[in-house]
């Protein structure tokens, strides 16, 4: 049976000070309250009634943040077992009918054409060199359009990956020993891309 010790809380909207139970799994690390304060401080313009996606779910500490804030529409991917069947758990208490959780390989479901997202969290476990993959999945089966925004979170070491034409980092920062930032979709025509 999955430990469920280990637990997150939501900081911020209609689920404040709830506090939610994840298992032990290898790579899965919650962000922490402080990244998660200074990024929807940076969606607040934008969170209310958009449809999100949680691309590596674990916790579910920003899909269910996301949630909490207004957004109409969470799609969680999660492949391990024992993790989605917790965030289930977590919704059902939370009476969250606005989530929905998939059981899924997450760059198998991104290999598919898809319909865009207004708010994408991309998290992936940090040994796992995911990033890429995942951005070239979201940007090549139409999961993305002008004005998704897209959060990235890698290892300070690595830093954050080089972006698609006409995908610009908008905000970035550090904690500890992680980098993040948040990317737009802006025009077709137009190329930005960010080292590392």
């Amino acid at each position: 049976m999955a430990q469920t010790r280990n637990r997150l809380r939501i900081i911020g909207g209609r689920y404040r000070g709830r506090r939610l139970a994840f298992p032990d799994q290898p790579g899965l690390r919650p962000t922490s309250d402080r990244v998660r304060e200074t990024l929807f401080n940076w969606l607040a313009p934008v969170i209310a009634g958009a449809r999100c996606l949680d691309v590596f779910a674990g916790s579910g500490a920003l899909g269910f943040e996301a949630a909490s804030r207004g957004a109409a529409e969470v799609v969680m991917l999660e492949r391990a077992s024992p993790v989605a069947r917790q965030l289930e758990a977590n919704a059902r208490m939370l009476d969250a009918a606005r989530i929905s959780i998939h059981r899924v390989d997450a760059l198998q479901w991104l290999s598919s054409p898809g319909e865009p997202f207004d708010l994408i969290f991309v998290d992936p476990p940090f040994a796992d060199g995911l990033l890429s993959p995942t951005i070239e999945r979201l940007h090549d089966n139409g999961w993305v359009a002008p004005g998704t925004r897209i959060y990235l979170e890698a290892p300070i070491q690595v830093g954050l990956p080089a972006l698609p034409s006409g995908w610009e980092l908008i905000r970035d920062k550090t904690a500890g020993r992680t980098c993040y930032g948040l990317v737009s979709v802006i025009a077709e025509d137009s190329s930005h891309a960010c080292g590392t």
